[in-house]
């Protein structure tokens, strides 16, 4: 089975260099149109210049596809606008969306300021909702769109000096479980990356021999493969070096506890109880949760005949 994107449209943010070039090159590789968009700053979001993205479609024309650069900041929604509308003017239609554009302001909690707090998630979350927003109503109206947003391990896990970076890409999780609810009526499928590579924002953290192995070009399979047709839904991939695995967000079966229990006291002596993993399950909806509870409460009861 071979993957392509002929007759597809896609944008992909902070395409620039780094992961977004890796991504937007092998989907016009693969026969899509592809947006270019970055707003040429720094690495903490300072700047801006058009011309890496030009670059890159220059690459892109080069290797005899199409693309066109775009320079807007994801964190203003009029600017996003703007460039869904040159798209859709460009080529009548965006089928995949690659939330990619991201900044860091790394300090501890206690070090960072607010004003770079809200930076950050005005950027990689505000930034994934406005670039979706924007192209929502057009991949319901045509029925067919596949969105990805960069998730991390920082937001996943946790990582020292990260606070607002993991914030901000936990938050897109929030988001992808939503959006995949909401659009799978209208196969709008939403799917996170959580990527491992050597980038500007990972150089000089880890030993140089790792950092060799961990090229954009070892991620962006698992992107092509989340904006395919055959793409799943509410999904997180994690990739980095060639290697590939996917991260579940859990809960354990837990305990139903007397009234009498019902304290922390109580929670404290079925610790053991409560976090074992046998019968842990992977949620789907919020809604289960309630139902699971309310059904080991009516059980305890009595009350389930």
């Amino acid at each position: 089975m071979s993957i392509r994107y002929d007759g597809k449209v896609a944008i992909v943010t902070g395409s620039g260099q780094g992961l977004g070039r890796s991504h937007a090159i092998e989907l016009a590789k693969r026969g899509a149109k592809v947006v270019i968009n970055d707003l040429g700053g720094g690495v903490d979001g300072s700047g801006g210049s058009s011309d890496a993205a030009k670059a890159v479609v220059a690459e892109i024309e080069a290797l005899g596809g199409e693309a066109i650069a775009n320079g807007a900041n994801v964190a203003k929604y009029d600017e996003v606008e703007a460039m869904v509308k040159q798209a859709m003017e460009k080529w009548g239609r965006v089928d995949i969306l690659v939330n990619n554009a991201g900044i860091l302001r790394d300090k501890s909690f206690t070090k960072g300021s607010l004003d770079d707090f809200k930076l950050v998630l005005d950027v990689h979350l505000m930034g994934s909702v406005n670039c979706t927003k924007a192209c929502w109503d057009i991949m319901r109206d045509q029925a067919y769109g596949r969105i990805v947003v960069t998730t991390s391990s920082s937001g996943l896990y946790g990582n020292f000096g990260q606070t607002n970076y993991g914030s901000a890409k936990m938050g897109v999780i929030g988001m992808m479980n939503t959006l995949a609810q909401e659009g799978a009526k209208y196969d709008i499928r939403i799917n996170a990356l959580a990527p491992t590579a050597g980038t500007r924002m990972t150089e000089g953290l880890i030993p140089e021999e790792a950092f060799a192995l961990l090229t954009p070009e070892t991620v962006t399979p698992a992107v092509l493969y989340m904006a395919s047709d055959d793409a799943p839904n509410k999904t997180i991939i994690c990739a980095g070096a060639g290697a590939y695995s996917v991260a579940k967000i859990i809960e354990t079966d837990g305990v139903w506890l007397t009234p009498e229990d019902q304290t922390p006291e109580g929670i404290a002596a079925n610790w053991d109880a409560i976090t074992s993993s046998e019968g842990q399950t992977q949620p789907q909806a919020g809604f289960e949760q309630t139902v699971k509870f309310t059904g080991k409460a009516m059980t305890g009861l009595g009350l389930n005949k």
